[in-house]
């Protein structure tokens, strides 16, 4: 695999259905919020999720891949940190600053995956069942689990840098959530995200939506993320 170097950039535009790239990697992966050692190139800059306006501070997100996991790492520009270690599966969105990975490969806006991950590393994991009236509407579970997870946050002058691993396997047992392992060319619908609960809230998105109906969950607006060697 070509490797790019850490300060690559590559910005993304106010088009909606993006196509990102996650590139594959052979390199080992330690999940330690230091990201000093992360090869894949970053994608950049979060936007006002709703109107693509800039953001106070930045935001950028890299994503890579192996045989057995998915690994993405932010790093969130922070002058001011909110929130605090907490036990997991708290709602920690309503509260704390953090990063989020929103996953439903085959795009039909029912049983995805929502992962959030603090400055402090509390994480929760959700599965979204149903965000509209045409499945039944709004159903979630926090009692999902995702077998394997591990998520790191480290806290700088700068703000905080966050590493998380997800194994594909744990995705394969989601009900009905059509979560086939990737291979080369494989696009999954996802959108990832951050909330900033600083001097001026602002909920941010790498794909900004059209609209405001149902925040952050408008999967039929998330972007492409294809695998890539």
């Amino acid at each position: 695999m070509k490797l790019f170097p850490l300060l690559l950039f590559i910005f993304s535009s106010s088009l909606y259905s993006q196509t990102f790239s996650i590139q594959k990697t052979s390199e080992k992966i330690t999940i330690d919020g230091d990201l000093a050692d992360w090869k894949t190139p970053f994608l950049a800059p979060f936007v006002i999720h709703n109107s693509g306006e800039k953001a106070t501070q930045s935001t950028m997100v890299s994503l890579s891949w192996n045989d057995e996991n998915l690994y993405i790492a932010y790093r969130s520009d922070d002058s001011k940190i909110v929130g605090e270690s907490k036990k997991k599966d708290s709602p920690i969105y309503k509260t704390d600053d953090l990063v989020e990975i929103f996953i439903d490969p085959d795009g039909d806006g029912q049983n995805y995956v929502e992962i959030g991950v603090n400055a402090f590393s509390t994480n929760y994991d959700m599965l979204v069942k149903c965000v509209s009236r045409d499945c039944g509407g709004w159903k979630t579970s926090t009692q999902f689990n995702i077998s394997g997870l591990e998520t790191v946050s480290k806290i700088s002058a700068e703000g905080f840098c966050t590493e998380i691993k997800i194994p594909f396997s744990s995705l394969e047992m989601v009900k009905n959530g059509k979560f086939i392992k990737p291979k080369t060319g494989t696009k999954w619908k996802a959108n990832v995200f951050r909330i900033d609960y600083g001097n001026t809230t602002e909920y941010l998105a790498l794909q900004r939506y059209k609209s405001l109906k149902y925040g952050f969950h408008q999967p039929q607006e998330f972007a492409f993320f294809e695998f890539v060697e």
